[in-house]
């Protein structure tokens, strides 16, 4: 092409970039250059959008960036939820409504094993008064046999064979009071999934088949909730990381990025997600105060994917410099303060819109197929990707990944689930007490329920009134 080039920077171009719209027709920045005539080639990341078009001719794109938000990572601490994170919602779900209706089961087995023990003992009466008769006249025997002298020449033997059937009580069948109340039905099997062994294994062949098999559940549950706990305990803390629009749109941060272009491309468009962040978009006209805001934790920068690793490269470049000019000993409050509230920034891995970048030209300019057809022979030779490649190399080779916990390290902050658990038991236990102790005193110990009488009336209709002591 015929021509040398003459290239200069505007004198406001660190400060007003592109440019911005003053009055109708005048624009600042690089925009105001191309307005006005005073340039003829504008050389940025001038997008390929209407609004450029209203003011200079672009060539093809030469081009094509990903736009997208830089945005704060974050440390969540879940250490509170260590015991329920083994599981998942519905897992947890699941293991409740087994407990409940395995209680159920216990309950209803426990209370027909009662009652056909019961039909079995009324079998038994008739047999069981015989007995008593039959210890009635041994204690009899034994107490006239100690009213005599002869007492002393009585056998050892059969004095305590007299006195042992004397006190000796046939104990009735155990071993189903744990499953024969609701309340304890639950707390037994409960107990079992903690792999607390039973008090007595419970009598009937249909419970204690059951319960055998209820173990081996409750055995594998356990196994599985260990394992998951240990890795749980062994990995580091989780980060959280905003990589779609719908994650930065529920996030509490506030957004923005350089000039109306910007602001004007989310509020036109038709996607209702995009249209409310425009709606809380913020112009920004410093990079480095935008970066910064993002590494406090309260700011996502909408910009191009390179610019924004070169701004993520920027920062922590200064942040090395910070610490290394201070001492450990010596650190000012400011590089404390860094040190203390800086953040990892991570570029959002959803694009917001793939935009074609053009380079700037005169209206209606000459050479403009001239220099549409350099840049396609440009593309076609991969020269731009390779260019764009070495500048970003340089910018790559000095960024500092993230460091994570090599070393899995136990610490107290991982067991506060733990404390949780026992806080929230202390307090349903002391919530409880005070109830029964309200009960009692209002209920049980109330004084003018033993001094008011009350009727009892008899099936004959004659009324007896009787008074409590």
């Amino acid at each position: 092409m015929n021509f040398h080039c003459e290239i200069y920077e505007t004198a406001d171009a660190d400060v007003e970039l592109w440019g911005n719209k003053v009055h109708e027709s005048n624009y600042t920045g690089l925009l105001g250059e191309m307005n006005d005539g005073t340039a003829d080639i504008a050389l940025g990341d001038l997008y390929y959008i209407p609004f450029m078009l209203d003011i200079m001719d672009l060539s093809i794109p030469y081009n094509t960036e990903c736009l997208t938000f830089l945005t704060p990572e974050s440390l969540t601490d879940i250490s509170w939820k260590t015991l329920i994170l083994p599981f998942s919602s519905i897992m947890w779900g699941c293991v409740v409504i087994c407990l409940l209706l395995s209680s159920s089961v216990f309950y209803v087995l426990a209370k027909f094993h009662l009652r056909f023990n019961q039909a079995e003992e009324q079998d038994k009466i008739q047999a069981y008064d015989k007995m008593l008769k039959m210890k009635t006249q041994k204690r009899k025997a034994f107490d006239n046999l100690t009213l005599f002298s002869q007492v002393k020449n009585v056998d050892p033997d059969v004095k305590y064979a007299l006195l042992k059937d004397q006190y000796v009580v046939n104990q009735e069948k155990d071993g189903l009071y744990q499953f024969s109340e609701p309340v304890n039905s639950v707390l037994y099997t409960y107990s079992m999934l903690l792999l607390v062994s039973l008090p007595k294994l419970p009598i009937g062949w249909s419970l204690r088949v059951l319960t055998g098999w209820y173990w081996l559940y409750c055995l594998l549950v356990v196994v599985t909730y260990r394992a998951s706990m240990t890795a749980i305990l062994s990995r580091p803390m989780p980060r959280v990381l905003i990589d779609i629009l719908q994650e930065l749109s529920d996030s509490k941060l506030t957004y923005g990025g350089w000039g109306d272009i910007n602001k004007q491309f989310f509020q036109s468009s038709p996607d209702t997600m995009i249209k409310v962040i425009g709606e809380n978009f913020e112009i920004v006209d410093n990079a480095e105060v935008a970066v910064d805001k993002v590494a406090e934790g309260r700011f996502a920068f909408y910009e191009n994917v390179y610019f924004l690793k070169e701004a993520v490269v920027k920062r922590q470049t200064k942040f090395q410099q910070h610490v290394t000019k201070n001492t450990t000993n010596n650190l000012n409050t400011d590089v404390r303060h860094l040190i203390q509230s800086d953040r990892n920034l991570h570029i959002m891995k959803e694009c917001i819109i793939n935009m074609p970048v053009s380079i700037g030209l005169q209206r209606n300019s000459p050479i403009k197929q001239r220099i549409d057809k350099i840049i396609r022979r440009v593309l076609e030779a991969g020269l731009v990707e390779k260019w764009l490649n070495d500048v970003m190399q340089k910018i790559l080779r000095d960024k500092v990944d993230p460091k994570t916990d090599a070393k899995a390290i136990m610490n107290i902050k991982k067991f506060y689930g733990a404390v949780v658990v026992l806080i929230i038991g202390y307090l349903l236990g002391t919530l409880l007490l005070i109830g029964e102790i309200v009960y009692f005193h209002y209920f049980v110990k109330n004084p003018v329920s033993f001094s008011v009488p009350f009727k009892i009336k008899p099936k004959s209709g004659k009324k007896i009134v009787r008074f409590d002591k």
